[in-house]
């Protein structure tokens, strides 16, 4: 009984096999016989692929790849912090900027505020001087299509100026729209500290400056954020120092001053000279040893700055000719009928598998 069953279903399954062999047969000879509309349609598609090639116009990429070094974040410092904090004294030997670590900085190129930054910069091209924001509104003819609204066709964003609500609304969208179809950043591998930042756009000008200018502004504002903490207390300390130094010369113009005043001493009168010479020099070498704490904790704060310091260097500058891409006449052509070609197939099989259903 048991083999009886195993039969029928082998042999179900051969037939289920058969039919849906049959079934592809069937389908493809109902392509065959359509061959003149699967044709048309490719000729079609290419002909519209051709021509959307003849139009269409280059894609330049501009790219600045850069390795990044993080500054040591306390290193051998550390024994001299801790010294210094003994007497109050902060140097930075704990690291500053804490707020970007690592692959932070790839998401300072994708903030507003650097991406309008960088629009609102002004650049030279072919000897005058233009925003690249202007240069973004020319080559996407957006000027054009803001003619028909009269709060927009007058519209001009100037540097350092306080824009309206329509121009913050304006900017907030031309920078969604470069987040999204212009700039891109990442490592190409994520074991090395090397990170690119690439930029495609229809105006090679506008490529190139923009990413020139968007990878300054971003390491700048990384660095001195990271260095920010050290270099204000760089900036106490040495307010401190020049104090203390202007106190003790002070007081040894003091010291001179009252022996000068004094040049032919009664002795019966030495309170005039003594007291007055022995307060500047107990002034002067108290604030002499203030002065050499000071002294050496402001140039411990400097070599801490220098090695909290990342280092940023560049590997490769976009150049002109940049390298772009197109999809050209021949390209559009084939795959214009390409697509065509399989979507009338597409929809032809779907016209008779409905038709079968039906009947």
């Amino acid at each position: 009984m048991e083999e009886k069953i195993k039969e029928n279903k082998k042999e179900n399954n051969e037939i289920s096999l058969k039919d849906l062999i049959l079934k592809f047969r069937e389908l493809f000879r109902y392509l065959l016989s359509k061959w003149l509309v699967i044709i048309a349609c490719g000729i079609l598609g290419g002909i519209l692929g051709f021509i959307y090639g003849f139009f269409d116009k280059p894609v330049y990429s501009a790219a600045t790849t850069f390795v990044l070094e993080e500054g040591d974040k306390g290193g051998g410092m550390g024994q001299y912090a801790g010294l210094a904090s003994m007497v109050g004294i902060d140097i930075g030997g704990g690291g500053g900027g804490g707020i970007f670590q690592g692959d932070n900085i790839l998401e300072l190129y994708k903030s507003r505020k650097m991406i309008e930054k960088t629009l609102l910069t002004e650049v030279d091209y072919n000897g005058k001087k233009e925003l690249l924001i202007d240069r973004y509104i020319d080559f996407n003819h957006s000027r054009e299509k803001w003619s028909k609204s009269p709060e927009l066709k007058d519209i001009q964003f100037k540097k350092n100026s306080q824009f309206t609500r329509l121009q913050d609304s304006i900017l907030g969208t031309i920078v969604s729209d470069i987040n999204k179809s212009y700039l891109m950043v990442d490592k190409p591998d994520k074991k090395l500290n090397i990170i690119k930042a690439l930029v495609k756009a229809k105006d090679e000008f506008f490529a190139k400056k923009f990413n020139e200018q968007i990878v300054k502004n971003v390491n700048d504002f990384y660095i001195q954020t990271k260095t920010k903490k050290s270099l204000l207390n760089i900036g106490i300390l040495q307010r401190k120092t020049d104090s203390v130094r202007s106190v003790m010369t002070g007081a040894i113009y003091s010291g001179a001053a009252a022996t000068d005043a004094t040049p032919n001493l009664n002795l019966a009168r030495q309170a005039q000279r003594t007291v007055p010479v022995q307060r500047s020099q107990f002034s002067v070498e108290a604030n002499k040893a203030i002065l050499s704490e000071l002294v050496k904790n402001l140039e411990l704060s400097k070599i801490a700055l220098n090695r909290e310091t990342p280092l940023i260097q560049v590997i490769d500058n976009p150049v002109f000719p940049l390298n772009f891409e197109k999809t050209g006449k021949i390209k559009g052509l084939i795959l214009g009928g390409f697509i065509f070609g399989f979507f009338a197939c597409l929809l032809l099989l779907v016209r008779k598998m409905f038709k079968d259903i039906m009947r």
